[in-house]
């Protein structure tokens, strides 16, 4: 709805709209849909991506979507190619109305993402230093507020960027061989892709300042009891227990969850009365579907309810 919110009851007089939520036009805030666009310009051209692919799953999985990350000759270190191929399958996610959740995982044994390409970044000038990683902070706040639910699948290394963009996810799921950190200071910089503020929101201030102060890598047990990771399941079952997860959210009403999504994560950057008018709002976009009438239907019929997400 363009102009932002429409006022649907007297308690949303407490609600101030900003540009950074209750866009209802995109799916993305309009402050960070700007942002996004201009950097993408910047350094990357259009072209296909040979590092990330996108993989809609078939049959009883339908509405469950990987993106894969293939890189094996650098352990999938996020280059200008990886790059383009992120930005370019996380808008297709966007754009694609039977998307229901998406997966992030790697088909490198024993990594996720090594972070940045240390051996291009060396040849970059200062400023393409800059307009590379501000495109990557970019990147992973489009795929932050994707409307639908996304979990980072981790086995292995998830360092620097990698865990950047695992953190960019709204659930993660790793095996106890992971291994996380966030190594910037080591080279004389700071966590640029939103890893100083994402890590903070999730685990507390004092953890997230002794991990990037010092640089210290964790394992997976570690990590599920700080609440980095939702899971921690054996080496090798990580991939198992994200589609466990995932196939659970597919039977759910798509428009419930995006609602929820919304609920929460808009409602956590706003004072709690304008929260619990967010969540009226949101509540109100869940009760005139049929989604909603074949629920009801299904119940009483004692039958599983079909949802097509209208």
């Amino acid at each position: 709805m363009a102009g932002g919110l429409r006022v649907i009851s007297r308690s949303l007089k407490h609600y101030k709209p900003t540009t950074s939520i209750f866009s209802e036009n995109s799916l993305y805030p309009q402050s960070n849909q700007w942002i996004y666009q201009t950097r993408r310009t910047l350094i990357l051209e259009s072209a296909p991506s040979r590092t990330v692919t996108l993989h809609r799953l078939p049959d009883f999985d339908s509405g469950i979507i990987e993106v894969r990350l293939e890189r094996p000759e650098v352990r999938n270190a996020i280059g200008k190619d990886m790059l383009r191929g992120l930005q370019n399958t996380f808008e297709a996610v966007s754009k694609d109305s039977s998307a229901n959740v998406l997966l992030i995982r790697s088909k490198v044994p024993k990594v996720f993402c090594a972070g940045a390409d240390l051996k291009e970044r060396k040849m970059m000038s200062a400023s393409e230093v800059r307009d590379f990683v501000n495109t990557l902070r970019a990147t992973f706040s489009f795929l932050e507020v994707l409307s639908i639910p996304t979990i980072a699948v981790i086995e292995g290394a998830a360092l620097g960027g990698g865990l950047e963009m695992a953190l960019s996810c709204d659930l993660r799921i790793c095996g106890e061989d992971a291994v996380m950190g966030l190594p910037e200071t080591g080279l004389a910089i700071i966590p640029g892709a939103g890893g100083t503020q994402r890590l903070p929101r999730l685990v507390g201030k004092a953890i997230s300042k002794e991990l990037i102060f010092t640089g210290r890598k964790i394992g997976g047990r570690e990590a599920v009891s700080m609440g980095l990771v939702n899971y921690c399941v054996p080496a090798g079952e990580a991939h198992l227990k994200a589609l466990e997860v995932a196939r659970n959210i597919n039977e759910k009403g798509p428009i419930a969850i995006r609602m929820a999504k919304k609920a929460i994560d808009e409602g956590l950057e706003v004072d709690k009365t304008s929260a619990l008018a967010l969540e009226e709002h949101c509540y109100e976009k869940t009760l005139n579907t049929n989604d909603r009438l074949e629920a009801l239907s299904a119940f009483a019929e004692k039958r599983k309810p079909k949802y097509t997400g209208d």
